[in-house]
C-alpha cells in the first residue's frame, strides 16, 4: 500500500492552491485525487472573464485561472491520478479509491485536505409541479453543454434562480441567439454578486422579477411554458399574480451545496447552515489531520477567495505533517455569529496555533443598508466596521490579528453581528 504525507481530494481550484502551498512548505509526497479526465475542476467551463482580480491583479477567464495553478503542480512535480473516484476515507486517514488502471486501491494519508468542491441544488429538491418535460436544466448543466459539449439547450429560456451561474448563463444565452425572457427570484433579493445583476442582467435588458417563482410548467413531452407567480412574505404564491410565459428551457439557478458525501462517512463534523464540515483557525476539521477549503467548506463567490484559503490549509497541513497535532488541550475561542450573520468560518480560533493574521469569512441573512458589521470579544465591542450594504449574495469578511487577541487572555466567545446605524 502506498502512503503519501498529503492526500488531496479534488483536483479544482482549492485543490490545486492547497498542494502548491504544501509544496512551498516543505512536503515533498503530495498526491492529488481527481475524478475528472483534467485537472481544473469547474473552471474549465467558466469561460468568462472576471477570474483573478485578487490573485493575479489582472483579469482572466476560468480555464487561465486553472492552467496558472496547473502549471505550478507540474513544475513543483506533485503527483496527481486523473479519472480516480475516492470511494471512501477512514478516520485514520486510509484513503479507499479506483480507476480503470489500478481498480481498487488503498493509500494510506499522514493528513487529508477535503477539496471536493460543490454541487448544484436540482429541481427535485425544489418541488415544482407538473410533469417532467425535456428542456428543464441546471445552469451548470447548461452552461457546460454550451462552453464544452457546443450544444445549444433551446432558444426560449427562463431562468428560476438568481444565483451567480444562473445571471451569467442568462448572458451567455443571449450572446448565443437564444431570447432569454425573465429571470425569476423566489427571495425578495438577488442571490448573485450585484457585479453581475448589472453585466449580465441589466446590459442585456434582460428583466429581474425579484419575489417571484414557477407555480406551474407546462409541456409533456418538451418544455412548453412557465407560469410565474408573486409570492408573500412566506414564500406561499399570491392567487391572481400567475403569468404565463411561452418557452422551451427553464435554468435552474437554486442553489449550491458542498460536496460532503466522503466527508460526512468518515465522522467530520457537519456546519449546519453550510453543511460543510466545521473547522478551527487552521481549517482542520474534527478530526485530526483532515482539513478542508474552498466550496466543499462553504460555497464562495470569488475563486480568488478560494484560493486563498486553500494556500492557507496546504500550510496549516504541511506543518500538521512535520510537528503532529500541536497543542493538544489548548483553549479555544468560540465564535458565535447572530443578528443576521448566518455563519462563520473559522467556527473556532486557538491563539496559540494561529498566524498573525487570520480572515475570518461570513454570509448575512438579509438585505442590510447603512449598517455596521461589529465583532464583540466576549462583552466588549473591538470591531465596528460602517458597511453601504451587506447581502446574502457577497460573502463578507473580518481581520482579526494574533496581537488583538491576545490582549484579551481570558476570552471566551467572539460575536459577529450586523448593527443598526
Amino acid at each position: 500500500m502506498k502512503q503519501y504525507d498529503i492526500v488531496i481530494i479534488g483536483g479544482g481550484p482549492a485543490g490545486l492552491a492547497a498542494a502548491v502551498s504544501a509544496k512551498n512548505s516543505g512536503v515533498d509526497s503530495i498526491l492529488i485525487l481527481e475524478r475528472d479526465k483534467e485537472l481544473g475542476g469547474i473552471l474549465n467551463q467558466c469561460i468568462h472573464n472576471g477570474f483573478g482580480l485578487h490573485t493575479f491583479q489582472e483579469e482572466l477567464t476560468g480555464p487561465e485561472y486553472a492552467s496558472r495553478f496547473i502549471e505550478q503542480v507540474e513544475d513543483l512535480k506533485i503527483e496527481y491520478k486523473l479519472n480516480t473516484m475516492v470511494m471512501d476515507i477512514t478516520e485514520d486517514k486510509l484513503v479507499t479509491a479506483m480507476n480503470r488502471e489500478e481498480g481498487l486501491f488503498e493509500i494510506q494519508a499522514k493528513a487529508v485536505i477535503l477539496a471536493m468542491g460543490c454541487r448544484e441544488r436540482s429541481r427535485g429538491a425544489l418541488n415544482i409541479p407538473g410533469y417532467r418535460p425535456a428542456g428543464i436544466y441546471s445552469a451548470g448543466t447548461a452552461q457546460r453543454l454550451v462552453n464544452m459539449e457546443g450544444f445549444m439547450p433551446g432558444r426560449e429560456v427562463v431562468i428560476l434562480g438568481s444565483g451567480d451561474i444562473g445571471l451569467i448563463m442568462a448572458r451567455r444565452m443571449t450572446l448565443e441567439g437564444a431570447k432569454v425572457k425573465v429571470v425569476s427570484e423566489l427571495m425578495p433579493y438577488s442571490g448573485g454578486l450585484k457585479r453581475n445583476i448589472v453585466q449580465c442582467l441589466d446590459d442585456y435588458g434582460i428583466p429581474l422579477k425579484l419575489s417571484h417563482t414557477v407555480v406551474d410548467i407546462k409541456g409533456k413531452e418538451r418544455l412548453e411554458g412557465v407560469t410565474l407567480a408573486e409570492v408573500d412574505q412566506k414564500g406561499k404564491p399570491i392567487p391572481g399574480t400567475e403569468e404565463f410565459y411561452s418557452c422551451d428551457t427553464l435554468l435552474l439557478s437554486v442553489g449550491l451545496i458542498p460536496e460532503n458525501e466522503i466527508s460526512g462517512g468518515m465522522g467530520v463534523e457537519m456546519n449546519p447552515v453550510t453543511s460543510g464540515p466545521k473547522v478551527n483557525e487552521s481549517l482542520e476539521t474534527n478530526i485530526e489531520g483532515v482539513f478542508a477549503c474552498g466550496n466543499v467548506l462553504h460555497v464562495h463567490d470569488l475563486v480568488d477567495f478560494v484560493s486563498e484559503e486553500a494556500a492557507s490549509a496546504g500550510k496549516n497541513a504541511a506543518a500538521y505533517v512535520r510537528e503532529g497535532d500541536r497543542l493538544e488541550n489548548e483553549k479555544e475561542i468560540v465564535l458565535n455569529p447572530v443578528e443576521g450573520v448566518r455563519y462563520t468560518v473559522p467556527g473556532t480560533i486557538c491563539v496559540n496555533r494561529m498566524d498573525e493574521k487570520l480572515t475570518v469569512r461570513f454570509r448575512v441573512g438579509g438585505v442590510f443598508k447603512n449598517c455596521y458589521v461589529s465583532a464583540y470579544f466576549d462583552e466588549e465591542r473591538v470591531i465596528h466596521r460602517k458597511r453601504q450594504v451587506v447581502a446574502p449574495g457577497e460573502m463578507e469578511q473580518i481581520q482579526l490579528t494574533k496581537e488583538m487577541l491576545l490582549k484579551y487572555p481570558d476570552l471566551k466567545t467572539i460575536t459577529v453581528k450586523i448593527e443598526d446605524a
